[in-house]
């Protein structure tokens, strides 16, 4: 996501850019994280499938936190819905990284279920993105491709056993977290290219501005 800076005076831009460049090592680190967690999973063996439970239970800890501050800001029956749904994901959590495996083998035994919730969620984007980029047929396009391979993993028991469902899983994880790693990557070193480009901007402008005559209103 790129802010809109375009309305904003270029000193102010500037500066904008340059406090925003300082956490240019945030992204960097996540981005080598994520190539360590897909190296890990990579491995396709007992440590791999104790990564993938660790990150689904790092997940449901997330939600956990957002259900609970949606709880504190709302009342009546949303409020009861949120706390429920919080200790739901506090449960799931625990269960995660006390049994990193089992939750494995549970994803696994609902991946057809899951690949189409997730089809379902892409198509939803691509059609709600009709108006606004050019390329919301990608998003559609995923999503009905995601679809199709939920129906045909949940129709080909025979084919997709529960290991050969844990295998994939463990490919998709890994696969996405190199990914995600490489986008982190270059978005950091995106945000540094852009601080150093604000900082000259800025010491250029400073010297044109101590020179300039004061401004005058008519």
């Amino acid at each position: 996501m790129q802010a809109d800076t375009s309305e904003f005076p270029r000193p102010v831009r500037g500066l904008l850019q340059r406090e925003v460049a300082k956490w240019w090592w945030a992204p960097l680190v996540a981005g080598i994280a994520w190539l360590v967690i897909a190296w890990l999973v990579l491995r396709l063996n007992v440590t791999s499938l104790a990564a993938v439970g660790v990150l689904v239970g790092a997940v449901f800890l997330i939600a956990a936190v957002s259900e609970g501050a949606l709880a504190g800001i709302v009342s009546g029956g949303w409020k009861a819905m949120h706390v429920v749904l919080a200790v739901l994901f506090v449960l799931g959590a625990v269960w995660s990284f006390v049994r990193p495996v089992n939750t494995v083998f549970a994803l696994a035994s609902v991946l057809g279920l899951l690949l189409f919730l997730q089809g379902a969620l892409y198509i939803a984007q691509g059609a709600a993105l009709r108006d606004v980029s050019p390329y919301w047929w990608v998003e559609l396009g995923c999503g009905v491709l995601l679809v199709l391979l939920a129906l045909w993993v949940s129709t080909s028991d025979r084919v997709w056993t529960l290991a050969a469902r844990a295998v994939f899983i463990l490919l998709w994880v890994g696969f996405m977290a190199v990914f995600r790693g490489i986008s982190d990557i270059v978005l950091a070193f995106e945000l540094r290219r852009l601080g150093h480009e604000a900082e000259d901007r800025l010491r250029e402008a400073a010297p044109r501005a101590a020179g300039a005559p004061p401004h005058i209103p008519a």
